[in-house]
């Protein structure tokens, strides 16, 4: 053989492997592209139409990149073989090209440009669809042929080849596609959409305003008492009962006030007939649905009953918002905090603080599925009302309390016991 032929040999030999870099930097390319982002590109792309269009049949698109490869492969090793049977014999020349090819192939056809695709998987899929959508047009029949030899073995092994990939993602998914976005996405935009996913998850119950805290107007009590309560109140409306907190006549907005004031005609009946009709809804629904339903009715204020009808709490429009936009105040009147940090880790929290505004200001993961406020969840702990100030281990936290009134637990010092990783 001369030497002209020879360097041809080699020649081909680096030809092919380019080729073969070729299709191994497509296959990690085209796999490792973003299919949310693909499905934004392709509207102004056509380089992601191309392999947005590759990519709508996978198995196709992995057959012909496989096929190429492997053809490519087999003729490299059949160059390489020669080669090295012109060097060093055709004892040794098996093994001589079997060793350098091996190494050859890993470096510069395989590790190198799926190394490369991996990072910059756009860039590359978007040019290797130039070449391997006429590509799959030639190869065609070969690639159905192929598929449906494969396709029948899958199916004898127990699978379905025709089930298609499920590319929705759910709620907590969408969660961490959030948290991973914090380079591109504020962070109070991130917890803005964490807020919006965590509609249909939360109920009014959650959030609402207990019973016991309820600032309402007792139509049975004096006009006059009724007047200082609206005229000193912080809130813009207020819930009007009678006798009973449990029967709501009507919700009566302060600024109203001014005109019953002006026209020196307040009495029980007045208050009744300028206030709005009352609203209810059940404990159980969700944040979502309450937030259509109070655009629906035109309200901003709901009371939340149970199943027998007796009155929880109550949600406003308000506090629906700070769910998704973080807490804002009404009026312009800020309220104390009931979380305060003391220390590194350590909290003095009051008892009416409720567990899901506990664990977002701290990021703690106190359990939400039982009772809603710190001091409910203390006395299931306990399982008794302490007669005096007591400490307590739950989960990885430790709790102190620092003042009983009565049957409940006013004040806590909290510590989480361990520094959460970065990676929990």
């Amino acid at each position: 053989m001369d030497e002209t032929q020879i360097w041809a040999l080699w020649a081909t030999l680096m030809a092919l492997l380019c080729v073969s870099a070729f299709f191994s930097g497509s296959e990690t390319g085209m796999m490792s592209l973003n299919r949310y982002r693909l499905k934004h590109q392709r509207k102004k792309s056509s380089g992601a139409r191309r392999a947005a269009k590759l990519l709508d049949a996978p198995d196709k698109l992995i057959s012909l990149i496989l096929v190429g490869n492997n053809a490519v492969n087999i003729l490299a090793a059949i160059m390489a073989n020669t080669l090295a049977v012109i060097y060093v014999g055709e004892a040794a020349g098996p093994w001589v090209a079997t060793a350098v090819l091996t190494i050859m192939m890993l470096v510069f056809s395989e590790v190198t440009p799926k190394t490369i695709a991996a990072q910059n998987p756009e860039w590359v899929a978007f040019k290797a669809s130039h070449i391997l959508r006429p590509l799959s047009q030639i190869l065609a029949p070969l690639v159905w042929m192929i598929n449906k030899l494969t396709n029948s073995i899958i199916r004898l092994l127990g699978f379905d080849p025709d089930k298609g990939h499920d590319d929705a993602l759910d709620t907590q998914e969408l969660r961490t596609v959030v948290d991973a976005s914090g380079h591109k996405i504020s962070g109070d935009h991130q917890n803005m959409l964490k807020g919006l996913l965590d509609l249909e998850t939360v109920t009014v119950e959650d959030i609402m305003i207990p019973r016991a805290e309820i600032e309402g107007i007792n139509l049975d009590d004096p006009i006059e008492a009724i007047v200082e309560q609206l005229i000193t109140s912080d809130f813009t409306r207020i819930p009007l009962y009678q006798g009973d907190i449990n029967n709501w006549v009507g919700v009566f907005h302060v600024r109203k006030l001014n005109h019953l004031l002006r026209s020196e005609s307040i009495t029980h009946n007045a208050l009744k007939r300028f206030a709005e009709e009352a609203y209810f809804i059940p404990e159980s629904t969700s944040l979502a649905n309450q937030l259509i339903n109070f655009k629906e009715s035109r309200s901003r204020f709901a009371a939340v009953v149970d199943e027998y009808g007796e009155v929880q709490g109550l949600v406003t429009l308000e506090d629906i918002l700070e769910e998704i936009v973080g807490d804002f105040t009404d009026s312009g009147i800020a309220e104390q905090s009931e979380i305060e940090q003391t220390g590194e880790r350590h909290y003095r929290i009051e008892g009416t603080a409720s567990i899901r505004d506990i664990n977002k200001a701290t990021d703690w993961t106190l359990p939400t599925d039982g009772p809603k406020t710190l001091n409910g969840l203390a006395l299931e702990h306990l399982e008794s009302i302490p007669e005096g100030n007591v400490c307590f281990t739950l989960g990885g936290y430790r709790f102190t309390t620092l003042t009983i009134q009565g049957n409940m637990i006013e004040e806590f010092d909290a510590q989480a016991l361990h520094r959460r990783s970065a990676d929990e």
